[in-house]
């Protein structure tokens, strides 16, 4: 039997403070989180919901640095569009709070000084990387080299963002340092570390025995990593920007940030109430941390390791994480700007905040990696929010406003059709409630569409707007039926869609129902007097898609031009003027050409150069035909030492061109020229 609970702590991942928001953290985070918040508000439940920034490590240090202003500056910056953005689109966080705070400083100091003084820290001295210019340890952000899986020379310490290997700074191939762009040194430094191996039994029996009903993905991640076996893990780091390591000796160093960030939850938790520890500390509390699958090692065996090290703590009951969201069939990126950002999304869709709820919740990616497209994004507006559930709601009110002024009618006697109507929309409840409970949000929104669905087949099947010129008195009753069903809808998709729920309710001029009043038949009573009805949803055009197809494209375009002069090769050592006389280029003409026998890529080329005619050997099989190659005029060294290759002498070099996507190009003379004419 499950257990029941008296209060509900509901945690969020905490951003970044180093970027906006994206549609990948809202499919991924928060829309779920506040879904299961709003519902189990409606149900009258004891809930808080917080979040907020995530203000430290690297990343905030690595911007700050590119745009030359202080960490503080950046997180300042981004808090501030974040919480915004959040509100916007109807975000119900009780605090959004920050990790910059002077509460969260306090809490997540104490919190390792009791591990400190109680010896549950162990210290390690290790070498690490270590910029002599710049006079820092390097985490490994900041270590930049050759991935040696890809051939990526600009992957990171920690990550090849190309092939997505996960990487140490010691596999990198000729590391240098992103700070100075010097080579590092190995230098020893101490740290303290959570012996994770240590809590592995515990962490065994309660998730692997005491939690089968996790998600799938988290619970075979989970026992892949105990499985794997734990390490332990370093809990500081050697860092300026951060919250100071309170023990003696540890000067320039900070908390790392993974033992830093989860303790937000708790200190945001007591900037919001005195009564915190009822929701930290009591075993009536059931809390539930939303995330994305990237951090499920963090919030399902690093943290519940902490809380349980330092005692007191409950630990959360689900971790209901999903997977990535991709942005028009590629995985969106920050630092290629890859992404819908929810702040720019606010100010071109104004009033479409609900919109971009029900897409990302309908096609959220709660089993598997899923894709964000805006073809699928106006279908689902177009077909869905404005063809069933706008076409009802407007259909009930306009008829309503129509046949009698706005009042509802009386109801009279049901006939077997509209009992049947009635009991469907009772019967979704059931369903919705599981669905939600048990973070099926994708399903939860089709059981609350639904009754929409319900009310839409009711009036075509049962047609007022035919049957009042032969029997009023029955349209009066399918009216107030209608009506019921649309006070039901407003309750079923406030979790949601909250603005629009609202919308309803001011369109019907009533208040909010409760959860429980879901399936009731007398919501509205006969004589009340509703509102003036308005459009609930709009018709999303070609034209506005095509604008934000068009500024991804933008994008894509931008991204490769960059990935180009990225690939541009350093310039080579410098030569004297003399040493670049001494290279003889004609304009040639190639006369014939063929493959070479037993050979992928060469080519053997007769060429005539204006001095003499000869065979030059060249490795462009892969890029050109021997047909169109012959009567083309080209640039050759022809004072080249002969070399032999597969037994054919070759008597100088066509000059070529490799563009961005590694096609080869000749090089040519703008229009027809002499063979023999110097190039210098």
């Amino acid at each position: 039997m499950a257990k029941e609970f008296k209060r509900y702590l509901v945690t969020s991942a905490l951003p970044y403070a180093n970027g906006p928001v994206h549609i990948g953290h809202l499919a991924g985070v928060y829309i779920p989180s506040d879904i299961y918040t709003r519902y189990l508000r409606l149900k009258g439940c004891d809930v808080i919901s917080v979040c907020g920034s995530d203000e430290h490590g690297v990343p905030i240090t690595i911007k700050a640095r590119k745009e030359g202003v202080s960490p503080q500056q950046i997180v300042d910056r981004y808090h501030e569009l974040i919480k915004k953005s959040f509100e916007g689109l109807g975000m119900s966080f009780d605090i959004y709070s920050r990790t910059s705070s002077k509460t969260h400083a306090e809490t997540a100091s104490a919190f390792f000084r009791k591990l400190y003084d109680e010896g549950k820290f162990i210290e390690k001295t290790s070498m690490q990387y270590y910029d002599e210019e710049a006079q820092t340890f390097l985490a490994d952000r900041y270590i930049v080299g050759t991935c040696p899986k890809c051939g990526n020379d600009r992957a990171y310490g920690d990550q090849c963002e190309k092939c997505g290997s996960t990487l140490s700074p010691d596999e990198l191939i000729e590391p240098h340092s992103a700070v100075s762009g010097s080579i590092p040194v190995k230098r020893e430094t101490k740290h303290w570390y959570l012996p994770l191996d240590q809590y592995e039994g515990f962490l065994r029996e309660w998730i692997l025995d005491g939690h089968k009903e996790w998600k799938s993905n988290v619970y075979g991640q989970c026992k892949s990593w105990l499985d794997g076996g734990l390490q332990p893990r370093a809990v500081s780091r050697d860092l300026d920007w951060g919250i100071p390591v309170p023990v003696e000796g540890a000067e320039g160093k900070v908390l790392y940030v993974w033992f830093d960030a989860p303790i937000g939850y708790i200190s945001a938790t007591k900037d919001l109430t005195p009564d915190w520890e009822k929701y930290w500390k009591s075993e009536d509390t059931k809390m539930v941390h939303f995330i994305g699958k990237d951090n499920i090692v963090f919030h399902c065996i690093v943290f519940p390791s902490m809380l349980k090290a330092h005692g007191g703590y409950i630990l959360p009951e689900n971790v209901p994480a999903n997977e990535f969201l991709n942005l028009e069939g590629d995985k969106i990126s920050t630092s290629r700007n890859w992404a819908v950002w929810l702040h720019e999304y606010l100010e071109e869709f104004p009033g479409k905040e609900d919109v971009l709820r029900y897409v990302l919740c309908a096609n959220a990616p709660e089993t598997k990696d899923n894709d964000f497209t805006w073809k699928d994004f106006q279908a689902r507006n177009n077909n869905e929010l404005v063809a069933v559930l706008g076409n009802f709601v407007n259909r009930a009110l306009v008829l309503t406003q129509k046949y009698y002024g706005g009042t509802v009618p009386a109801c009279g006697e049901l006939n077997d059709y509209d009992r049947e109507t009635i009991a469907e929309v009772a019967a979704v409840k059931t369903s919705l409630e599981s669905n939600i409970e048990n973070y099926r949000f994708r399903e939860a929104l089709k059981d609350a569409m639904n009754i929409a669905r319900i009310g839409n087949k009711y009036l075509a099947d049962t047609e007022p707007w035919k049957v009042i010129k032969s029997d009023p008195a029955r349209v009066e009753t399918i009216l107030y039926v209608a009506l019921q069903i649309t006070a039901n809808t407003a309750i079923a998709i406030e979790p949601f869609m909250p603005f629009s729920a609202a919308k309803m309710l001011r369109m019907l001029a009533v208040e909010k129902f409760s959860w429980e009043s879901l399936g009731a038949t007398d919501l509205i009573p006969a004589g009340h007097t509703i509102g003036t009805p308005e459009l609930l949803f709009e018709k999303i055009e070609d034209d506005v898609i095509q604008r934000q197809l068009d500024k991804l494209a933008a994008t894509k375009a931008a991204n490769a031009a960059a990935e180009a002069s990225q690939n541009v090769e350093c310039q080579k050592d410098t030569i004297q003027f003399d040493d670049f006389q001494k290279m003889d280029i004609r304009v040639s003409t190639i006369l014939e050409a063929e493959k070479v026998a037993k050979t992928k890529k060469l080519l053997k080329l007769t060429v005539d150069t204006g001095i003499d005619r000869r065979v030059i050997v060249s490795g462009i099989a892969e890029h050109f035909t021997p047909e169109e190659l012959v009567g083309k005029q080209v640039l050759v060294l022809v004072n080249l030492a002969p070399r032999e290759l597969k037994g054919i002498t070759s008597n100088g070099m066509i000059l070529m061109a490799e563009d961005a996507s590694g096609k080869l190009r000749l090089l040519q003379p703008d229009e027809k020229t002499n063979n023999g004419a110097i190039v210098g």
